[in-house]
């Protein structure tokens, strides 16, 4: 229950309270994910992303966020070159478009238009 306690802190602060997204943080997608995280010197999670199968063989990666503490340091990153390393065939996700850089140094590349998602400009992405 600790672990689940912190994941759920941790997207609140960043989701909810930082970028001001005032929507529903829990969309029904948890139950069938699985959670990925890891931790910082400090011992508290540094970063956190949910793993999802979107069908026709195609994964997908959400709620990707690293604590502010934690950014800068390469938390985020080792934690998606993990989870990638891992997947076999396509990914995808829905990109901030302030993080989409981040995401094309990991190998993926805009997939279609831009779009937004609770007021937040987002891209979708694809790595093949």
């Amino acid at each position: 229950m600790g672990e689940l306690y912190e994941l759920l802190a941790l997207r609140v602060r960043v989701f909810v309270v930082e970028q001001g997204c005032a929507y529903q943080e829990l969309d029904g997608q948890d139950a069938r994910a699985e959670h990925v995280w890891t931790r910082g010197p400090d011992g508290e999670m540094a970063a956190y992303l949910r793993v999802l199968d979107a069908g026709g063989g195609t994964t997908r990666l959400g709620r990707i966020v690293t604590a502010p503490e934690h950014r800068g340091t390469g938390a985020g990153a080792a934690l998606m070159r993990a989870v990638l390393a891992g997947i076999d065939g396509p990914v995808v996700l829905g990109a901030q478009v302030q993080a989409q850089g981040f995401y094309q140094r990991l190998g993926f590349a805009v997939d279609g238009p831009g779009y937004d998602e609770d007021g937040i400009p987002h891209v979708p992405m694809r790595r093949r």
